[in-house]
């Protein structure tokens, strides 16, 4: 095998771990961060429950304390994240796409916080209130506090995780690797995913499937006319 047509691959790979590890960093001091803030998370997440939390043992809160500070520092490296992913392709980017390009890190974070804010404050209360109607006065109603945020954070975190498709969509449209019409002839497959993803992160109950599979598809939507606007300013 030539060693110097091996070289640029090398060197591809080196610089990929360069960024993930540089992510991980970052990614680990915001957990250590939000981890000595985290009661007053805590107490911020649970301000409306109207019921307590309890506890098997003191395991189950220090797994709660550490999924709330997971999810904060992830929400504070999702910008970090798409700095380092821009880093990594824009060698290959015209001058002009650079500049361009740049205008999309800041809104992979508002469109990730967007999304946790729509599941927490829209979808995980209608969800709750659902389940516990099925449930009153048939149960003694009690949540542990490990599995109540389990609960929460795996219906919040991958809505805002799929809300940034406009973004990757547009990002992806302005570098030249998709087209609206290709957006647009692969709706109905595009479709059938994001129902699929959307009944795996979902409670199974048919009430949350709606309330996530509705603004999906509508995301979806929104990606393709945002697609055209970027492609007919290119051409």
């Amino acid at each position: 095998m030539d060693t110097t047509s091996s070289m640029p691959i090398i060197d591809h790979l080196e610089e990929l771990r360069k960024r993930i590890i540089v992510t991980g960093l970052a990614f680990f001091t915001f957990f250590i961060l939000s981890f000595v803030y985290v009661k007053d998370i805590y107490q911020f997440l649970i301000r409306d429950v109207d019921y307590k939390l309890t506890i098997l043992s003191p395991v189950d809160v220090i797994w709660a304390y550490m999924m709330i500070s997971a999810v904060v520092a992830l929400t504070l490296t999702v910008p970090l994240i798409a700095y380092q992913l821009w880093k990594y392709i824009s060698p290959g980017m015209k001058p002009a796409e650079k500049s361009a390009s740049l205008f999309y890190i800041p809104v992979f974070l508002l469109l990730f916080i967007l999304g946790l804010c729509f599941g927490f404050y829209i979808i995980f209360p209608i969800v709750m209130n659902f389940l516990l109607t099925m449930v009153d006065g048939q149960f003694e109603t009690m949540f542990t506090v490990d599995r109540y945020f389990k609960f929460m954070f795996s219906l919040t975190v991958p809505l805002a995780l799929l809300f940034e498709l406009p973004a990757v969509v547009l990002f992806l449209t302005k570098i030249g690797l998709i087209t609206p019409n290709l957006l647009v002839r692969t709706r109905k497959y595009a479709y059938f995913l994001l129902i699929v993803i959307s009944v795996l992160i979902t409670p199974p109950d048919f009430l949350s499937d709606v309330l996530v599979i509705i603004p999906l598809l509508l995301l979806y939507e929104v990606s393709i006319t945002l697609s055209r606007i970027i492609y007919r300013k290119m051409n």
